[in-house]
């Protein structure tokens, strides 16, 4: 190695473990027999000799495992890819697994767990192909409450935390933006109501207090404006209406769609922002010939209606923000969907117990005919 290779008698020392004053006088022997002259150093035993090729030898295997853990630094396989390599080899080149590990530097416990992975890999579980369902049928809204909620109205015994993971796993996630506009305008000189629901906003009965308010949506033709009202008992759709424009004959027709499907007795609370549609004599005069009370928030007080400031975001967050409207038509087929589709017979509320406005209706029905 120092004569053949030209490296010095003190790296030669370091990498191979020895003294400095033994190489040094190997050094003086190997150069004295190279030179052919008999009688000057102490001839090699067979100990020496059988040492000096076993030293040959293992600075071979160095020099041709050198390019080999080299290649393995720079490709950077998985646990995955170098235990298949270790599996295919082991019986051919009789290796153990401490060999592997050392030549592919890595640790034994890494490729036993790759191994352990290998074995208990399975196909993709029923539950993650339900919850997959679940999730995309809420149109990708629901976060881990209202997916373990599901889940368990399906028969799958999944917590909250579970259905986290189940997400992670899946790279499900909720798509949601947050906007806001005014759509309504309080600076003018009608008359108003007073705060009559006073954020009562969990009545015992139906067809008690209905909330009522107006929102935008974006189409590229134009805006569109939504009038709701909610029934506050279910949180349930009970009329709408869309138009180009928001007059006062806009939430009028939502408000004579719910009086129409509910038919709701005098007395019952509507309960709305001080917007001039709905300060207007238009609906203040319909308000008054179905005998019902009118209720408005305080000036600059969206807390008042919070429970339909909450139902425009989850439409908007839910179906309206995923969509790009290219006239009213289309968004008025999507918006009716999601309220008949989706809303009130599917989609789970954490207020009701994580049931739908529908089943909450039917099974609060179906306690109060029992009892």
């Amino acid at each position: 190695m120092v004569r053949e290779q030209n490296l010095s008698v003190a790296q030669v020392s370091k990498d191979l473990d020895l003294v400095d004053s033994a190489v040094r006088r190997w050094l003086a022997q190997y150069d004295e027999e190279a030179a052919g002259r008999p009688g000057v150093g102490k001839p090699l035993t067979a100990e020496q000799q059988r040492i000096r090729q076993l030293e040959s030898q293992v600075r071979q295997l160095q020099s041709d495992n050198e390019p080999l853990k080299k290649s393995v630094g720079l490709l950077r396989p998985g646990n995955e890819m170098i235990q298949d390599l270790m599996s295919a080899q082991a019986q051919a080149l009789k290796a153990t697994v401490s060999q592997w590990c050392r030549v592919l530097g890595m640790s034994r416990s890494g490729w036993y767990a790759a191994r352990k992975r290998a074995t208990t890999k399975a196909a993709v579980s029923p539950l993650s192909l339900q919850a997959k369902a679940v999730f995309h049928a809420s149109g990708s809204s629901y976060g881990s409450r209202r997916l373990s909620a599901q889940l368990k109205l399906q028969g799958w015994a999944v917590g909250r935390h579970k259905a986290r993971t189940l997400m992670a796993a899946h790279g499900l996630r909720a798509r949601w933006r947050r906007k806001f506009t005014h759509t309504t305008d309080s600076r003018h000189g009608l008359a108003v109501s007073d705060n009559v629901l006073q954020r009562q906003f969990k009545p015992d009965k139906p067809n008690l207090t209905w909330a009522s308010d107006i929102t935008y949506v974006r189409t590229r033709s134009g805006w569109l404006y939504l009038a709701v009202v909610l029934d506050l008992f279910s949180r349930k759709v009970v009329g709408w209406a869309m138009a180009p424009r928001m007059p006062a004959q806009l939430v009028c027709e939502a408000l004579r769609m719910a009086i129409t499907s509910r038919r709701p007795k005098p007395g019952l609370l509507v309960h709305s922002d001080r917007g001039s549609q709905y300060a207007s004599e238009l609906h203040m005069g319909l308000l008054q010939s179905h005998g019902l009370v009118c209720s408005m928030s305080r000036k600059g007080n969206c807390w008042d209606n919070a429970v339909m400031e909450r139902f425009f975001l989850n439409l908007k967050m839910e179906r309206v923000w995923q969509r790009d409207y290219a006239n009213h038509a289309e968004a008025q087929a999507d918006i009716a969907d999601y309220i008949v589709g989706f809303y009130n017979p599917i989609r789970l509320h954490s207020t009701l117990g994580y049931q739908s406005p529908n089943s909450y209706e039917m099974q609060q029905a179906l306690a109060a005919h029992l009892a």
